[in-house]
């Protein structure tokens, strides 16, 4: 892969037009494997919560394609307003050219437009490059233990 930015322009869905819903449908796989296909009443309900903001990032090399995605939510709670990075995916043809990396900083800028005390964001432990991007743009590995519950069941 060539490390050459790709030059790319960060958009905010407005709705889930036959192009976002396909561009789930590539991107989401190389997200994760157990993810489930997104249709546009799911996309829909994705993009209307009034806490969340559905990015696009778009290759202008390539006509505006949808190369890359993250969900930025803010919310509300008793101690500040916080904002929380998730389902950051990055089309395997363009990583490591710096789409990540707008996605990621334009999310910073709209989150503390939104006033956010805190950004937080999780990353798995085998996702390196992930973890290298998120320390130069000033993530900060905390000392926590996240812990999830599965509401579908042992």
């Amino acid at each position: 892969m060539s490390n050459d930015a790709v030059p790319i322009e960060i958009t905010i869905a407005t709705e889930p037009t036959k192009e976002i819903v396909a561009a789930f449908e590539r991107l989401l796989p190389q997200l994760s494997s157990s993810a489930k296909a997104l249709g546009p009443e799911a996309l829909a309900e994705l993009i209307t919560q009034g806490s969340n903001t559905l990015l696009l990032a778009r290759d202008q090399s390539n006509g505006g394609k949808i190369v890359g995605t993250l969900t930025l939510v803010v919310f509300r709670i008793p101690t500040a307003i916080r904002a929380w990075i998730e389902d950051v995916v990055v089309d395997s043809s363009v990583r490591g050219r710096n789409v990540g990396e707008a996605l990621t900083r334009k999310a910073i800028q709209l989150a503390t437009e939104r006033g956010a005390k805190t950004i937080d964001l999780t990353s798995r432990r085998s996702r390196e490059a992930a973890h290298r991007l998120y320390e130069k743009v000033g993530f900060v590995t905390r000392d926590t233990t996240v812990y999830r519950y599965d509401t579908s069941g042992p």
